[in-house]
């Protein structure tokens, strides 16, 4: 059963790696599963997505490039000297909180000016559209960008959580912050040539907990490297994973766990999956369809109203 396998093999996982992190290459620890080489054709696909009751579409970085989202992955993919990893970590907050902050607030404010594209676009159609014919659509996305949310999607699990959300590292409370800046001292900071200094904003003038009585320093309410995701989240997605139907592998890399192993596992018990990426990932012989190109191109015609949905 899916659901015993499923939740064995990611607390195994989260226990042992972290967020962010490749897992060890052994043969053991690989899921390896023979199939033929994956179908590009989308009439076959249409004829599968017609008959879905359940479909779970799991999102990554792809789905929201088509929206000019900067990954900070790879080569350049710098913010001033220091590249993600650096920084979005618990270490790295402790040390600097300032600093992180800046690369947080940047990248908020980043993100107030970016729109949904076709691909988020067609997936909250999608939903909204099913939902009527008592047919269910959830997306399990590692973006913390809310640009799903942003298109309409409501059935939505953010494994890794979001750029605007704060979580106080004195009380725990996890409040939705959308203000800009989303403190004064941050106003106007966080710019990103490699030449700017840190601004050093002192520590009381950071993000604080307005709950009552606490002053709290705030930090973002995201899943940093080192860090293992948020169990609830996890026992949500096991419970989608394992009553699908139908699943869409939508703008990732197939390589950061425990998010990587969602797919194959659904695949190993033979729920056809289907992978739109503008290129092949090391998942996709264990996929039944894969489509080629970007997200925002290739999704909406798969999503579309299939001729044998009712219309109410």
């Amino acid at each position: 059963m899916l659901m015993s396998l499923f939740q064995f093999a990611t607390r195994r996982l989260v226990s042992q790696a972290y967020c962010g992190l490749k897992p060890p290459s052994s043969k053991k620890q690989r899921f390896c599963l023979e199939m033929a080489r994956p179908s590009s054709n989308m009439a076959d696909f249409r004829e599968v997505f017609a008959k879905a009751k359940h479909i779970a579409v799991i999102t990554g970085a792809g789905v929201s490039a088509e929206s000019g989202v900067p990954t900070f992955r790879g080569a350049g993919g710098f913010w001033r000297k220091w590249q993600a990893q650096e920084l979005a970590t618990p270490e790295a907050f402790a040390r600097n909180p300032s600093r992180v902050w800046e690369f947080y607030h940047y990248r908020r404010e980043v993100m107030l000016n970016k729109h949904p594209n076709p691909a988020h676009i067609a997936i909250a159609e999608c939903e909204r559209r099913l939902s009527k014919q008592g047919r269910s659509v959830v997306v399990i996305t590692q973006n913390i960008d809310e640009l799903h949310r942003k298109a309409g999607t409501r059935h939505l699990l953010e494994i890794h959580g979001s750029l605007f959300k704060t979580r106080c590292t004195n009380c725990g409370n996890v409040t939705a912050d959308y203000k800009s800046p989303i403190c004064p001292a941050l106003a106007g900071k966080g710019a990103p040539d490699p030449e700017i200094e840190d601004v050093e904003i002192p520590v009381e003038e950071l993000p604080r907990c307005e709950e009552d009585g606490c002053n709290g320093l705030l930090r973002p309410h995201v899943v940093w490297f080192g860090e293992t995701l948020d169990a609830d989240v996890l026992t949500e997605v096991e419970k989608e994973l394992d009553i699908c139907d139908l699943c869409l592998v939508v703008g990732t890399s197939s390589v950061v766990y425990p998010a990587a192993m969602f797919a194959p596992q659904v695949s190993a018990r033979g729920v056809p999956v289907a992978e739109f990426n503008m290129e092949a990932t090391p998942a996709t012989n264990r996929f039944r369809f894969h489509f080629p190109g970007p997200c925002g191109t290739t999704l909406p015609p798969a999503l579309a109203r299939h001729e044998t949905e009712l219309i109410s």
